[in-house]
């Protein structure tokens, strides 16, 4: 190994839907943070590996800093905050816009509580015009003092490399913590319970509020085949019978694409098979939270 080799630990935040698992997922190059126009998608701290040969980055990506409403919103916060001292870069990620709203002020009052250098990543300048830009890094530059301010667009790849050796400069040297081709440290059951809830999130569009979770019940391989047993779990009667749709129709879409994301990560075949069952007021049970996943030790 190189002896200057360096490696380290990065959070993203932003607000919901500014970008931050598009970002991941074009970064690490494959399919890893769900990616949803609901916000609020990232639930658990998401590990993701980027090994080159200057250093290693181990993205630990965050829920939102946002106001917390419920106990999940109570618990996503507080893990989001705590992050930001334990890691050794923090990548704010905004839109390409000058106005500062509350979202982005609270986010500055929690910045300023922490030491760590902080990477401000304007995203999405693919949706403005180039000169839109500058005037967005000036209204920034005001409010915060920035290590660093890289304009990327996480869609298309738009000067990603960029930030890659903005990230490099500001991580300590250090040993490779995990293999090359380690890209996450998520247990593959969670990650497809993750993906079975991206695309109930997409099929569904804004027919449900994002109260949904997803429990695998087993994952086994027989003959080759992944078998795998998940349950969608809602909040309301009423919810339940738009998940499954008439005829079971829409937990046949749900299953169908999820299947043909599984496939692709696991690089086998997938039998899944979906169930729907209805907790009320899941996200406000503590207990119910920690079967589906939400920790608060970890």
């Amino acid at each position: 190994m190189k002896k200057d080799y360096k490696s380290g630990f990065v959070t993203l935040i932003g607000r919901p839907n500014v970008g931050k698992s598009t970002l991941m997922n074009q970064l690490i190059g494959q399919k890893i943070a769900i990616t949803s126009n609901k916000p609020q998608t990232t639930r658990n701290r998401i590990q993701t590996v980027l090994t080159t040969e200057d250093g290693q980055i181990v993205f630990v990506d965050t829920p939102g800093i946002h106001k917390a409403k419920n106990k999940l919103g109570e618990y996503m916060v507080n893990v989001a905050e705590r992050t930001l001292n334990e890691v050794d870069v923090v990548l704010w990620l905004v839109e390409p816009t000058t106005f500062i709203g509350a979202g982005e002020q609270h986010i500055i009052s929690q910045l300023k509580k922490v030491t760590t250098p902080v990477v401000l990543v304007i995203n999405k300048i693919d949706s403005v015009k180039k000169e839109d830009v500058l005037p967005a890094i000036a209204a920034y530059k005001d409010v915060y003092d920035f290590a660093e301010i890289v304009p990327v667009s996480a869609r298309n790849g738009d000067n990603t490399d960029e930030l890659v050796k903005v990230i490099m400069k500001y991580l300590p040297y250090g040993p490779q913590f995990y293999d090359e081709d380690t890209i996450t440290d998520q247990p593959e059951r969670q990650i497809v319970a993750e993906l079975i809830r991206e695309k109930a999130l997409h099929c569904l569009q804004e027919e449900i509020p994002h109260g949904i979770a997803v429990a695998i019940d087993s994952m086994k391989v027989r003959n080759k085949v992944m078998h795998i047993d998940a349950t969608i779990i809602c909040e309301r009667d009423s919810h339940k019978g738009i998940i499954i749709g008439k005829k079971g129709n829409m937990l046949k879409k749900i299953g169908s694409t999820a299947r043909y994301e599984i496939e692709k990560m696991l690089d086998q075949q997938v039998n899944l098979k979906l169930w729907v069952k209805v907790k009320k007021d899941w996200r406000d049970s503590e207990f119910l939270m920690k079967n589906f996943g939400y920790r608060e030790d970890e």
